[in-house]
């Protein structure tokens, strides 16, 4: 289930359903809802309701707003401005010379679109007077051709019972209407007794129908022969439908008499078909004949126009779906455009901001980087300036006493080498001593 409200457009039109929202409608109302045809000021005939889902025609539009005081006074000047462009129209026409008769003229709400409604014998050639219309007006031009039940409806007027037609006070769709209703009515079948105003069958036939029929059903046809309760037999002359009462010719003895009986006392046997006694002359048949083609031919003409005016709210519709579509289309693209060119900006942003730490990191460690290896170096210069100064303390004092000790063994090599040259003067001497000591001792000896 599904809660909708019920709108008119105008008098005893089409009642179509809108989703109320949130909106307190009550029904009398005056709402603002948008349609195939565009903005449009509607009544409300019925409150919030709930129907099945399958009763209603998707998508189910929601209603715009409630009207207020100033959408009321544009709605009455619309029906000001109404009546100046019929009289436009109208000159128009004549300018033109089409066989055409304008019925109505209207605006919607917004103004965006003006309509003329138009009778004629066949199609009309009105391409040039909507260039005209369009140029005086500024706006959207419509012409719609309707039938003579249309023209009917939307003009009004009084019907042969002295009351308002049904079509323009109350009837909101035409029903199909065909003489089989009148005869099963046991109405009189002369054109002029059972056509309205507008020329065709009157719409009334179809109220009492369904009566008619289940009332029909139960009693037996004209010529039939039946039994009554006391076991009489004869034949059906005359029923009253609504009262349910037959009357039967019957036979006592040797003459017959004309008695009613209520048909629950009556025995007989259901026929398809009921016998019709109705004379009538040639001109009225050819009459009958020519209102039941007119007729069919009214309803070809009300499905095509229907059709028609079907086709074009579903064209009306689909284009407004797509412009809503390519406007949701747009909007979702600039949306998705915007989200990216956010989306690019905050990468590049950060990118940016990336980079810069990047780079003050890169900064920052090749500036430590560089105070480390100048105090790496300034370490390692120091170092190498100590260990060559340690090296040359170490050499100068491996030189001193390298020295020292060339010196002391050089010392030495002379004091070996004086000791040996004063050895090696030393031994003529001895060995002269030791001859002459040898010598003494031979001597002593001998």
């Amino acid at each position: 289930m599904i809660k909708v409200i019920g709108v008119r457009f105008r008098t005893a039109g089409k009642i179509y359903f809108f989703d109320p929202l949130n909106f307190e409608i009550k029904r009398g109302d005056h709402v603002i809802v948008e349609t195939a045809r565009g903005i449009e000021f509607g009544t409300v005939m019925t409150g919030v309701t709930e129907v099945e889902e399958e009763k209603v025609i998707q998508p189910l539009k929601p209603v715009i707003r409630i009207a207020n005081q100033r959408d009321i006074e544009q709605e009455a000047n619309n029906k000001i401005k109404e009546k100046e462009a019929f009289r436009v129209c109208l000159e128009k026409i004549r300018k033109h010379e089409l066989e055409m008769k304008l019925i109505d003229a209207e605006y919607t709400f917004d103004n965006n679109k003006v309509l003329f409604y138009f009778t004629a014998d066949g199609r009309i050639d009105f391409r040039e007077l909507v260039k005209d219309l369009a140029s005086v007006f500024k706006t959207r031009i419509e012409l719609r051709q309707i039938g003579v039940r249309d023209e009917t409806k939307i003009v009004g007027g009084i019907g042969i019972c002295g009351r308002p037609l049904c079509c323009h006070s109350y009837l909101s769709d035409f029903i199909p209407v065909s003489i089989k209703m009148a005869k099963e009515q046991n109405l009189s079948l002369n054109p002029t007794k059972i056509s309205g105003v507008c020329g065709r069958l009157m719409c009334c036939l179809k109220n009492e129908e369904e009566t008619y029929e289940e009332l029909n059903r139960r009693l037996p046809g004209i010529g039939d022969y039946v039994t009554t309760e006391d076991g009489l037999k004869g034949e059906v002359q005359s029923v009253n439908v609504l009262r349910q009462l037959v009357k039967v010719v019957v036979e006592q003895g040797d003459e017959k008499e004309i008695k009613e009986y209520p048909v629950e006392q009556l025995q007989f046997k259901h026929r398809h078909g009921k016998k019709e006694k109705v004379e009538l002359s040639k001109e009225e048949m050819r009459e009958l004949e020519k209102l039941e083609e007119e007729e069919q031919q009214e309803s070809r003409e009300a499905g095509e126009s229907q059709e028609n005016r079907n086709r074009q709210d579903g064209e009306q519709r689909r284009e407004n779906r797509n412009r809503q579509d390519g406007e949701q289309h747009r909007d979702n693209r600039n949306r998705q455009d915007g989200e990216q060119h956010r989306d690019n900006r905050n990468r590049q942003d950060g990118e940016k901001h990336r980079d810069n730490r990047n780079r003050q990191d890169g900064e920052q460690r090749r500036d430590n980087r560089n105070r480390q290896d100048g105090e790496q170096r300034h370490e390692n210069r120091n170092r190498q300036e100590n260990e060559q100064r340690r090296d040359s303390r170490s050499r100068q004092s491996d030189e001193q006493n390298q020295s020292g000790e060339q010196q002391r063994e050089y010392g030495e090599l002379r004091q070996r080498r004086n000791r040996h040259n004063r050895n090696h003067r030393n031994r003529p001497r001895q060995e002269g001593q030791e001859g002459q000591s040898r010598g003494n001792d031979n001597h002593s000896e001998g």
